[in-house]
């Protein structure tokens, strides 16, 4: 619980150069960049630090990926508010209003910024649970998970796979899953971890293949933990 403190009292502060800001920034550049954004590290630092964007004179950035990060820093900040909070539909359904407002996609009627998906949808080639589904599909989800009497770092990696393989919202499942990743590692005393973006296809074949082998994505996962423990360390985060 002593990072969730941290993160909180430095974001309070408006500290600069801490835990906070540097957990702000990773975390939403590698998770952005996974599914696709073309803004690179130093732009979404800059991003955050000035609130305006810095390309070169031959380079342009798209829109929405500056929308995306800027929503990523928003959501990060609301999933520390309720990071002690058990997880619900209504947080969940909260981290995909605010990672997708003001996007291109949130103009489509049928996008349903902040609901479940009305239009299947495929992760690659696999099929993932109909929209008809889906809301008892979370649920069920949920009320499974909450009901353990403790959460174990498996768990929380387990409850990622189940996720994604639910496939809740239109898009931005990623981003969702992964910001539930850092709450409830939190919530519960874990370490929490950033999977990084250059092993992004480990991690992909992490969740295609957990159900016979969990070990691939759970190895992805300590790995990520190790660098965040690092970064914590110099910190001096005890």
């Amino acid at each position: 619980m002593n990072i969730l403190s941290v993160l909180r009292e430095e974001k309070s502060a408006g500290l600069k150069g801490g835990l906070y800001h540097q957990t702000q920034v990773r975390l939403c550049y590698n998770s952005n960049r996974i599914e696709g954004s073309r803004l690179s590290e130093e732009q979404t630092r800059y991003i955050f630090e000035t609130n305006t964007i810095n390309t070169a004179s031959d380079d342009t950035a798209n829109v929405d990926d500056i929308i995306e990060a800027v929503n990523h820093f928003t959501c990060f900040d609301y999933m520390l508010d309720t990071a002690d909070k058990n997880l619900s539909e209504i947080i969940i359904k909260e981290f995909h209003r605010i990672l997708k407002s003001n996007t291109s996609d949130a103009k489509k009627e049928w996008f349903n910024v902040g609901e479940y998906k009305s239009k299947p949808n495929m992760i690659g080639d696999l099929q993932t649970t109909a929209p008809k589904q889906t809301a008892k599909a979370i649920s069920d989800l949920l009320r499974s998970y909450n009901e353990k009497p403790a959460v174990s770092f498996e768990d929380i990696v387990e409850f990622h796979y189940l996720f994604e393989k639910i496939h809740p919202f239109q898009d931005g499942n990623g981003r969702v899953g992964r910001m539930i990743i850092f709450k409830e590692c939190l919530k519960f005393g874990i370490m929490p971890f950033i999977i990084d973006e250059q092993h992004k296809l480990f991690y992909y074949r992490g969740l295609r293949e957990f159900k016979n082998t969990p070990g691939y994505l759970l190895d992805t996962c300590r790995s990520a933990q190790d660098a965040y423990e690092k970064l914590v360390t110099y910190f001096e985060v005890k």
